[in-house]
């Protein structure tokens, strides 16, 4: 985590962090238990009950968007050259975080995660390596213009850069405004130099039952920190003036998959998570 210095000469002090809400439920918390951490309180297993109670395969579904977050950095170091990530609504640290499988694939790779949660702030403050290779940055993601500031002198923003929004969307509400999440892809696909890569994917349903019931859960339970489960075509939309890479937008596990893919009869019916790699 890099400590850039301020005009004095000396590094900034370190923002003082909100205190940790232990009875709210918090999406990066429920997703933590979701995938086997610990790092979670009674409220946020409470919720992911009756979460699964609604839609039986969220569990796996989370699982399924780690891997593929897995894949898509190894790939887009590997295959496109890229040495540069800003990894929007990053959540918990967990065993390979984006900047592991990129450090991985070319050591001089440099990851900014974006997150304004206050546990995930803590953790990151204490568990990342201060490399001058990875860069933790309070700040609500849909503050665009702000972010690119703010990560001015850590990325070299003449260079190619992927902007990652795995699993994230789905936590914004939709608005009139440049709060709205189709509004923050385009804004940020238009700071990125050419030649960037935008990695999109969130959780879509079919079933209006399981799109209304999931949203209501989420909505309450997180005290209003929550957007809605949306179709496959609005998140299609995101992807608007993007090469879309193949295999194109689809269920995440079939995204250049490392192993076979399941088959149809044994996929979730409920929801899943969707998207691709669209690239500037």
């Amino acid at each position: 985590m890099e400590s850039p210095q301020n005009p004095s000469g000396h590094p900034p002090a370190r923002p003082q962090i909100p205190l940790v809400d232990m009875h709210t439920p918090s999406v990066a918390r429920m997703y933590d238990w979701l995938l086997g951490g610990v790092e979670n309180y009674a409220s946020d297993r409470e919720a992911c009950a009756r979460l699964l109670e609604i839609a039986p395969s969220t569990q796996l579904l989370a699982r399924n968007n780690r891997a593929f977050l897995r894949r898509v950095v190894r790939i887009l170091v590997e295959e496109y050259g890229i040495r540069q990530f800003l990894d929007h609504g990053s959540g918990l640290p967990t065993q390979d975080n984006v900047h592991e499988v990129a450090q991985r694939a070319d050591p001089g790779c440099k990851v900014a995660y974006i997150d304004n949660d206050p546990m995930v702030l803590a953790h990151a403050q204490t568990t990342l390596h201060e490399d001058g290779r990875t860069l933790v940055l309070s700040k609500d993601l849909r503050l665009t213009r702000q972010i690119r500031q703010d990560t001015n002198r850590f990325l070299d923003w003449d260079r190619p850069i992927a902007a990652l929004f795995v699993s994230v969307l789905h936590c914004l509400r939709d608005t009139d405004d440049e709060n709205d999440p189709a509004a923050v892809v385009r804004n940020t696909a238009a700071q990125l130099p050419p030649g960037s890569f935008m990695v999109i994917c969130q959780l879509v349903s079919d079933d209006p039952v399981v799109r209304g019931d999931v949203t209501r859960l989420m909505d309450v339970t997180t005290h209003g920190t929550w957007g809605r489960v949306r179709e496959t075509h609005e998140v299609r939309r995101y992807f608007d003036g993007l090469e879309i890479l193949g295999p194109g937008l689809v269920d995440v596990v079939d995204w250049r998959p490392d192993t076979s893919p399941p088959p149809a009869g044994s996929r979730p019916r409920d929801w899943v998570e969707w998207g691709g790699v669209g690239r500037l």
